[in-house]
């Protein structure tokens, strides 16, 4: 189950959120949508970077029964802009970025990896017909 929180007025179409959850884990997601001058608040709180950024994860540090996998954080505002430059809607680049959000809970990191990233967003993309994501188009 995705729990939300939404911060803005963008009104989340859960159902394929929920598909792509279920086709990786079990466990339950919180997903916070804000905006850039939250996200950046967050971004220079845990990252020590003073900008805003598109998403963020923060996987829970211990695994026990019933508890989440972790948060997922997204800025409406990365969305609306990126969904305009590269003509395809709102849903859909709100979808890429909870896709790479996810990953990285589940312990991917593009910035270390090998490629396993990228290839497992390129996969998860294809089997929801979603266009290609940032980590995919910067390939």
């Amino acid at each position: 189950m995705i729990d939300i929180e939404n911060n803005t007025s963008f009104d989340v179409e859960n159902t394929i959120l929920e598909k792509i959850a279920l086709n990786l884990t079990q466990k339950d997601i919180e997903l916070i949508i804000v905006n850039n001058d939250e996200i950046q608040k967050l971004n220079k709180q845990h990252r020590n970077i003073d900008k805003a950024t598109d998403v963020l994860s923060f996987p829970l540090e211990f695994d026990m029964p019933n508890m989440p996998l972790g948060s997922i954080v997204i800025s409406l505002d990365f969305v609306e802009e990126k969904a305009k430059e590269y003509s395809h809607t709102k849903e859909e680049e709100f979808s890429l970025l909870f896709i790479h959000g996810l990953l990285h809970l589940l312990g991917f990191d593009h910035e270390v990896d090998s490629g396993e990233h990228r290839a497992k967003e390129e996969e998860l993309i294809k089997e929801f017909n979603l266009p290609n994501s940032l980590i995919v188009r910067n390939s």
